[in-house]
C-alpha cells in the first residue's frame, strides 16, 4: 500500500538548476578553476560538499572546500533572492497538494543544503505539506549512495515498498535503486544528459502521476 512519496528537489520540485549554473560558473572564475560542461554536468545530484572535495583533489587546490563551498553558496544565496525567474516546477504543486489530500506523507530528500531547502520551502510555501525535510550535505555519503532515501522512508515511518522517490538525475535514480526504492524520473529541460534508464517510470508531466493514476502499483 502506498503511503508516502520522497521527492528530490532541485529540478523535481523548484527549478534552481540555472541558478546553481550560475553560481558555479561564479565560484569557478573566483578560483580560477577550467570546469568542463561535461564535468559539470557529471555532478548533478551529488552534494555541493561533495563537489568541492572533488575540486579541490581534481586541481589540486590549497584551498579548502569549505573555502569553495561558502563561495558558491553565497552567490546562490544572492540569485535566489535577486533573479525573478526562479519558479516551482510546472504542475508540482498541484502534485504535492493531490498527493497530501489524499494522506500520503511526503518526504524532501535532497542533495541541497538545508538552508537552501528551507529557503525554498518558505518562498513557494510548502511547508505544510511535508513532514520532514532531509538534506544530503548533512549526510557522510551523497548521491548516489542511497543513505538519504534510507533515512528519508524512516522519517516517513514506512518500508521503501510503500514509498516511491521522484528524481530527476543518474545520480538520484541509482541511489534510489540501490536503496530498493521504486523510483519515477521527471524528465526535466535544466537536466541536461541524465541517465533515465535505471528508473521503473519516465515522466514529463506530473498529471500522468497523480494519486489515482499510481496508488494500484503498491496494492
Amino acid at each position: 500500500m502506498l503511503k508516502a512519496v520522497l521527492f528530490d528537489m532541485d529540478g523535481v520540485i523548484v527549478d534552481t538548476e540555472p541558478l546553481h549554473h550560475k553560481a558555479y560558473q561564479m565560484m569557478f572564475k573566483d578560483f580560477n578553476l577550467k570546469v568542463s560542461e561535461s564535468m559539470y554536468r557529471g555532478f548533478t545530484g551529488q552534494s555541493t560538499r561533495s563537489i568541492c572535495e572533488f575540486l579541490c583533489r581534481h586541481y589540486m587546490l590549497e584551498t579548502k572546500p569549505i573555502d569553495l563551498e561558502r563561495t558558491k553558496r553565497d552567490h546562490f544565496t544572492r540569485l535566489f533572492f535577486e533573479d525573478p525567474d526562479l519558479h516551482l516546477i510546472d504542475g508540482v504543486e498541484e502534485l504535492i497538494k493531490n498527493y497530501y489530500n489524499n494522506g500520503l506523507t511526503l518526504i524532501v530528500a535532497s542533495s541541497a543544503s538545508m538552508f537552501t531547502i528551507n529557503n525554498v520551502m518558505k518562498r513557494f510555501r510548502l511547508d505544510t505539506y511535508f513532514k520532514d525535510k532531509l538534506s544530503g550535505a548533512d549526510l557522510k555519503a551523497s548521491k548516489p549512495h542511497p543513505e538519504i532515501f534510507a533515512n528519508a522512508a524512516i522519517a516517513a515511518g514506512v518500508s521503501n515498498r510503500e514509498c516511491f522517490v521522484v528524481e530527476d538525475s543518474t545520480n538520484g535514480i541509482i541511489a534510489a535503486k540501490r536503496g530498493n526504492f521504486y523510483c519515477i524520473a521527471y524528465k526535466s529541460i535544466n537536466s541536461k544528459d541524465q541517465d533515465y534508464s535505471k528508473a521503473d517510470m519516465l515522466i514529463s508531466d506530473y498529471n500522468a502521476i497523480k494519486y489515482d493514476k499510481i496508488k494500484d502499483l503498491f496494492n
